[in-house]
């Protein structure tokens, strides 16, 4: 992958979200302290990124539809993948994505994994809990987690049918 990012800043309801793109491909959404306006630039795809995660905000975005890229493993990408089938208001346990994915046992390392994701938001690792039901790991901090899924409780009975 390219290392020339097109970096953009959105201002969230809660922080500040850096967006990372290279070759129009959303590579990056995360949770950051502060802008770093010296290496800032727009480009397209990270406007468009801006304007879904906008949506998302105010209720009325349910799926993202962006081009979007993260390196890691087969298995990796394989977990990132299936975040993506995980619906909007809906949550899974981590224990659950294993089974799901075919094995039980790599339910260590679909939490890892979960960890790992660089997109949040657009790939809903916010969506996996523990099998107890209790909120547990989010790289964006667990208060975070809580906001999110409270929000698309809020808006999932809107936005049924919705896929835009």
């Amino acid at each position: 992958m390219n290392e020339a990012y097109a970096i953009s800043y959105y201002q969230s309801p809660i922080g500040i979200i850096e967006i990372k793109s290279v070759d129009d491909k959303i590579c990056s959404v995360l949770f950051v302290e502060k802008e770093t306006k010296s290496i800032s630039h727009h480009s397209p795809i990270n406007n468009e990124c801006i304007n879904q995660l906008k949506d998302y905000f105010a209720g009325t975005r349910f799926v993202f539809n962006l081009q979007i890229i993260q390196n890691g493993t087969s298995f990796q990408k394989q977990v990132w993948n299936s975040l993506l089938n995980i619906s909007y208001g809906t949550t899974i346990s981590y224990g659950k994505l294993a089974q799901q994915l075919g094995n039980a046992k790599t339910v260590r390392a679909v939490g890892t994994t979960n960890g790992k994701n660089q997109l949040l938001i657009i790939v809903p690792c916010h969506r996996v809990i523990a099998g107890d039901g209790n909120l547990t790991g989010y790289a964006g901090e667990l208060w975070r987690k809580e906001w999110l899924l409270k929000h698309e409780i809020e808006y999932a009975q809107i936005g049924e049918g919705k896929l835009f």
